[in-house]
């Protein structure tokens, strides 16, 4: 299969990117393929030696991978059981649509060339090879010779971020940004005039990106190419080109149309459901209003800003320190790779850690977004070297991107961009528009040394100033490493090693103990010195791999070494470079043995307790749960107690329904609990936004009555030897009930702040926008009325009911439309929303089987639109390969 795999990679290659007809015999188009099949034999020996740990059989602990594992756990079990998709979950929020979280989209299809590209690969070399594989097929389809197109490739795979992000588990990022290059590949064939097979390579890879489902890293993309095509635009313009420039518009449009094709369903249905979301407008108008977008709050999407003086990252790595948070205080980093920091007495060592911590202005960072010195020197240089519209359009690009990186910092743009740019408020995190960066500035260095090779004599080029001329390498070599030196010898001069966050921290310790001033102004003095010591040495370390570069440019001038040498050593540079910054947040110590990563989350003491209190009101589930846990131990015969309990509370999930309050710190932020159980909390960028406000408003309060209609029947909390146990809720009003009155109100604002003053078993808050729904309602009390659930799933529940007189029913799931629908005896029947985040309904007498069931219709129609554009997209490439053969063999008849 490996061996396929590589076949189906060069066969793109000569099929596709070649611009002459191939016709050869074995052995010539062997000495061909050496430097391909070469490049990807470097490619999996440089991954199975930075991710060395696979071959001893340990795996990577991804933190946000397994943290998502509690928000598709549901999913993934009710998939397992039944062979179909719930296409909701109940397992985080109370309830919400599982289309960004684990959903198998008739698009799925197309991951059989993703798979291609990994080679069969363990995780994580695989994301890796994604990236390396990617960046190359982008050098060969600009003309980069296939052995410098390798620099490229380790350039931009070892870019610090993206080997971050595939510790931290980001992994659908990580596959998005794997495909972006070679999807700007095609892009740029088709403004080069290669309208089939730039236009069927744009397609392919742009497929697979939007399949990824990291829409804020397309949407950046789609920025970045914005940028190229007005340059293209205006060169076509100049040269009265445009024909051409729209033909190629046009082959775009049509590859763009076929891509959203296939992935029709997932971005249509995450389209319609974001505008319930935290990224969708609030109806709320308590509060800051000129906080607010149609999107995201402002201060929300803005939180993790980029500094401006962290932007020298990309030259320094350590210019804002490394991995950690401010918040982390007068904590005094040990720098274990080298002996940077001077001897500081032991109270100043309030933590030691093993890499260093972070002094930015962002709430916390994994690593900074290093893109290596070397290849920020060779960038400067292409801007000087590189003739054309791509080096403009990447400028562009690559200053747009560092501009909006600085979020609240660079406050006009930056809400300029969420105000009136269509879509842009919908993304957090503003600083990661930065992978924009990350890939501009590795093609445009590798292209300028492409440059270089083809013509040496472009470095005897000088620009004058007046009547000062300078050498054209001079300039790059002082913004980059003579702007390191200087801030080598001068690092005070424009750099805080003091975060904002920290100043304020220790002026509230001096405030409150102001006799210890004198103390913690040592401390800080101690602290920056600290911090001064460790960006130092990386400010001299740029220093030197800039030297390293212009050196080894002068040698190729001066004809002391060829090209192949070249590129062997800037390989190696590269590598030097980029490998070991990478090492000090994703190394060895990162992975663990497989048996440590069987379960994602252990069941906790207060988990123990929730199951023992089920099985004791809930004898009947017994049996089901033993048979659970015995299943799990004749499938896992090593299984120990946490994870035979663990299955026991799976079963538990799927066979009973009630809710888990987990108090002890972030219950919006940490999915572990509904790994177990069915949460209020959870983690997610796209919750419903009500669930969002309810919290804000009531939930984080403790508010008894919102807990109680949400069925929270546990809480869990901190004891004080800093364990957790469980607290019953026997006020927890269970899956459904029925209410003898209702209240209207006027609007939202009015029916969130009702929830403090109501009897939630009673009474049921109602927007008059429902009105119709209740409108000559009339209770009749009937003491034998009931309604139960008898079947859950969480894509469809039924409830028995009964009652001699007309009721109102409130169902303790969260109310979403488009999706679900209510039925009365197999009749389709309304339903409208209550009490904020509720569904509720208006029952008749008798005795009636209610059902609900999520059906979005958009989902079925979207999954025929992707299967006939995934059909339209092989017919294309079909046709594309009977024409490429007919135009060969015309070619070689022509020749002979």
């Amino acid at each position: 299969m490996p061996i396929f795999s590589i076949s189906f990679l060069l066969f793109l290659y000569f099929s596709g990117l070649q611009k002459k007809a191939v016709h050869m015999d074995f052995k010539s188009l062997f000495q061909k393929l050496i430097p391909y099949l070469s490049a990807i034999f470097i490619f999996l020996i440089v991954g199975f030696i930075y991710f060395q740990p696979v071959l001893e059989g340990k795996q990577l602990r991804k933190g946000d991978s397994l943290n998502a594992w509690g928000g598709k756990k549901e999913i993934i079990d009710f998939r397992n059981a039944t062979g179909e998709d719930p296409l909701w979950t109940n397992s985080m929020f109370g309830g919400m649509p599982a289309y960004q979280i684990n959903v198998d989209y008739q698009a799925k299809d197309m991951y059989f060339f993703k798979q291609l590209m990994e080679l069969h690969t363990p995780d994580p070399v695989r994301y890796l090879l994604l990236y390396l594989i990617g960046f190359y097929i982008l050098m060969l389809s600009l003309r980069v010779n296939p052995w410098l197109a390798i620099a490229g490739a380790v350039a931009y795979a070892f870019s610090t971020y993206f080997i971050i992000i595939i510790g931290a588990g980001h992994l659908w990022k990580v596959n998005a940004l794997a495909f972006i290059p070679p999807a700007l590949g095609g892009i740029l064939m088709v403004f080069r005039g290669r309208y089939l097979w730039g236009g069927l390579l744009a397609t392919f890879f742009l497929i697979l990106e939007l399949y990824s489902n990291h829409i804020q890293m397309t949407y950046y993309f789609a920025i970045m190419v914005f940028c190229l095509v007005i340059f293209e635009f205006y060169h076509r313009l100049k040269a009265k080109e445009m024909k051409h420039f729209f033909k190629a518009i046009g082959v775009l449009f049509a590859a763009s149309f076929i891509a959203i094709g296939v992935n029709n369903t997932n971005l249509y249905n995450s389209y319609e459901y974001s505008k319930s979301t935290i990224r969708g407008k609030s109806e709320l108008t308590i509060g800051d209003k000129n906080n607010k977008t149609a999107g995201l709050d402002k201060d929300y999407a803005t939180q993790w800003s980029y500094g401006i003086q962290e932007t020298l990252s990309l030259l320094i790595p350590n210019v804002k320190g490394g991995a950690g948070s401010p918040q982390e205080a007068v904590q005094i980093v040990n720098y274990v790779s080298g002996g940077q920091i001077k001897k500081v007495d032991d109270y100043y060592k309030m933590e030691q850690v093993d890499n260093h911590h972070y002094w930015g202005n962002q709430p916390f960072t994994a690593g900074p977004v290093y893109v290596g010195a070397l290849l920020m020197f060779l960038f400067v240089l292409g801007l000087f070297i590189v003739p054309g519209r791509l080096k403009w359009g990447l400028l562009t690009a690559t200053i747009l991107s560092i501009m909006l990186s600085w979020g609240h910092h660079f406050a006009g743009l930056t809400n300029f961009f969420l105000d009136y740019v269509p879509l842009y408020n919908k993304f957090r995190v503003v600083s990661s528009i930065l992978i924009v960066v990350e890939l501009c500035v590795p093609l445009l260095a590798i292209l300028a040394v492409k440059k270089i090779i083809e013509e040496p004599e472009v470095l005897k080029r000088k620009i004058a100033f007046g009547s000062f001329k300078l050498n054209i390498g001079i300039i790059p070599l002082v913004l980059t490493g003579g702007l390191a030196l200087l801030l080598y010898l001068l690092p005070n001069l424009g750099l805080d090693f003091m975060s904002d966050i920290e100043n304020n921290y220790l002026a509230q310790i001096k405030s409150a103990n102001p006799d210890a001033i004198g103390f913690i102004s040592q401390i800080q003095t101690d602290l920056i010195d600290a911090r001064i010591s460790i960006f130092r040495a990386d400010a001299l370390r740029s220093v030197a791999f800039v030297a390293l570069g212009a050196a080894l440019l002068f040698l190729f001038f001066r004809k002391m070494i060829n090209s192949k040498l070249m590129i062997l050593a800037l390989i190696i540079l590269i590598v030097a470079d980029l490998w070991p910054v990478n090492k000090r947040y994703l190394n060895n110590d990162s992975f663990v043995a497989k048996k440590d990563l069987k379960l994602a989350f252990n069941p906790t003491q207060a988990d123990y307790e929730i199951l023992q209190m089920e099985l004791k009101n809930h004898p009947e589930l017994k049996a089901t749960l033993q048979k659970a846990a015995a299943d799990y131990k004749k499938e896992n015969r090593k299984a120990n107690q946490f994870e035979t309990i663990a299955a026991q509370l799976w079963s538990l999930n799927m066979n009973s329904n009630y809710r888990v309050y987990n108090t002890t710190g972030g219950a919006f932020q940490n999915s572990s609990t509904s790994y177990f159980h069915k949460s209020i909390g959870g983690y997610h960028g796209a919750k419903l936004r009500r669930i969002q406000e309810l919290y804000d408003f009531h939930i984080e309060k403790n508010n008894p009555k919102v807990l109680n209609m949400l069925n929270a029947r546990y809480s869990i909390v901190r004891t004080e030897q800093g364990g957790t146990q469980s607290v019953y809720n026997a006020d927890a009003l269970g899956s459904a009930w029925l209410v003898s009155n209702f209240k209207l109100v006027d609007n939202p604002d009015e029916e969130i702040m009702s929830l403090n003053a109501f009897n939630p078993a009673r009474e049921l808050i109602v927007d008059k926008r429902y009105a119709d729904q209740v409108n000559g309602f009339v209770c009749s009390p009937d003491s034998l009325s009931v309604i139960k659930m008898t079947h859950y799933a969480p894509n469809a529940i039924q409830y028995d009911y009964q009652s001699k007189s007309e009721q109102l029913a409130v169902f303790s799931e969260m109310y979403y439309q488009p999706g679900w629908n209510a039925y009365v005896d197999g009749d389709l029947k309304p339903h409208f929303r209550a009490n904020y985040v509720l569904r509720a309904m208006r029952l008749p007498a008798g005795k009636h089987k209610i059902e609900f069931k999520f059906e979005p219709k958009a989902f079925y129609v979207g999954e025929n639109i992707s299967l006939a554009s995934m059909i339209l997209f092989f017919t294309l490439v079909l046709g594309g390969l009977v024409w490429t053969l007919k135009s060969n063999r015309k070619a070689t008849n022509d020749e002979s």
